[in-house]
């Protein structure tokens, strides 16, 4: 071959393994969570489109509209556009996601897991919840009832820790 030609599919090589995994053959949003150690349920039902950088774990997850639901009295904000990095059991710099604590509307900025838990950190205080809470995602506008639009789980327990401080 030819140098030309050997620096062509080295470019092209490069362009395509370089770029974020979006496009018919590449994984739903769902299932690339999962890859990374996270259940599907921490996303609503909705998104319309994501992309994921998996050599920098930097994502952008993409929604319609703003979704909004209650669950077992918290009331969570996705916004249409929600970015951050993640890595194996570990989401970092997020934004775009909100939970409102008391009358506050605080950003979610980091999500974790440990074994079977997840911790859900605004900065200060965080919440540990277990992880078979999320094994199906909410739905926008009624989170899991959406017949009765109550926003509860039609089983099980969400089993809520409050926000407490880590320090």
């Amino acid at each position: 071959m030819s140098s030309p030609a050997i620096l062509c599919l080295l470019l092209i090589s490069l362009i395509l393994f370089s770029t974020p995994a979006v496009g018919d053959d590449a994984l739903t949003v769902y299932e690339a969570l999962q890859q990374y150690g996270f259940p599907v349920g921490i996303l609503p039902v909705g998104v319309t489109s994501y992309e994921l950088d998996t050599s920098t774990g930097e994502f952008t997850v993409y929604f319609n509209e703003t979704c909004t639901f209650n669950i077992d009295g918290y009331d969570l904000k996705y916004k249409t556009t929600v970015t951050g990095v993640v890595s194996t059991d570990k989401i970092t710099n997020l934004k775009g996601v909100q939970v409102k604590v008391l009358f506050l509307w605080v950003s979610i900025v980091e999500v974790s897991r440990d074994e079977d838990e997840l911790s859900f950190s605004v900065g200060i205080a965080s919440a540990n919840f277990p992880i078979d809470s999320f094994v199906e995602s909410p739905q926008c506008g009624c989170g899991f009832d959406c017949v009765n639009g109550v926003g509860e789980r039609k089983s099980g327990e969400f089993n809520r820790t409050r926000f407490v401080s880590s320090s």
